[in-house]
């Protein structure tokens, strides 16, 4: 099969699952939980023979997180469960690493960081915020959001950077394994850690964000 077409197929195939696993309340902490154990395996691969503390607090805090914003709460209707929060943010990574990676291949010169991640530029992230910014301002209203003070735009300013440190996390584990991909477990992907490392980071500011400044 092309590689392309492959690509294309897995990763149809993976943002399906995680769009209809992250909308229903019976099927998000099954697909969270399964998304953990994928992800541990691969670090604990990636590190045999090294520390695995860092490594594993990369992975273990946000995926812990993530199943609070899932958490229903019967005396308090507003805070039943409600998807939109992380299907909103998965719009956001999935745009600001799509045009982050077509914008850098066709036009990045400059890189941030080629010692961890020699393909990541700053026309690519440039291009990929510019992006995410749009998108944020087309969607916003299909959402509803529980916290009344949430700043959908304030979110899509500071997740292109959350979700380039996640990335270059785990590059820098991939490196110190001397590996390309943290598995094969999506075809023409990588690993399921490759496709999670961008919201690594952005999970626990998100939620900072909304805990701390959303009230």
């Amino acid at each position: 099969m092309n590689e392309t077409l492959k690509r294309a197929l897995s990763g149809t195939v993976y943002v399906a699952v995680m769009w209809l696993g992250a909308s229903n309340e019976f099927s998000y902490p099954i697909l969270f939980s399964l998304i953990s154990i994928f992800c541990i395996y691969e670090m604990w691969k990636l590190r045999k023979g090294k520390s695995k503390l860092l490594a594993f607090t990369y992975i273990l805090i946000p995926l812990f997180l993530i199943q609070l914003f899932g958490i229903t709460d019967s005396e308090h209707p507003e805070k039943e469960f409600n998807s939109s929060l992380i299907l909103y943010m998965f719009i956001l990574t999935w745009t600001f690493d799509t045009f982050a990676y077509l914008i850098g291949k066709k036009l990045g010169k400059n890189k941030i960081i080629p010692s961890i991640s020699p393909k990541k530029s700053w026309e690519g992230f440039v291009g990929g915020l510019v992006f995410t910014l749009i998108v944020a301002s087309l969607v916003n209203d299909l959402f509803q959001f529980n916290y009344l003070d949430f700043n959908p735009y304030i979110f899509a300013v500071f997740l292109p950077f959350t979700a380039t440190l996640g990335d270059f996390l785990e590059s820098h584990f991939k490196r110190q394994a001397g590996v390309k991909d943290s598995g094969s477990f999506i075809p023409g992907h990588g690993g399921m850690l490759d496709r999670m490392d961008a919201f690594m980071i952005t999970i626990p500011a998100l939620y900072i964000y909304i805990n701390v400044f959303c009230k």
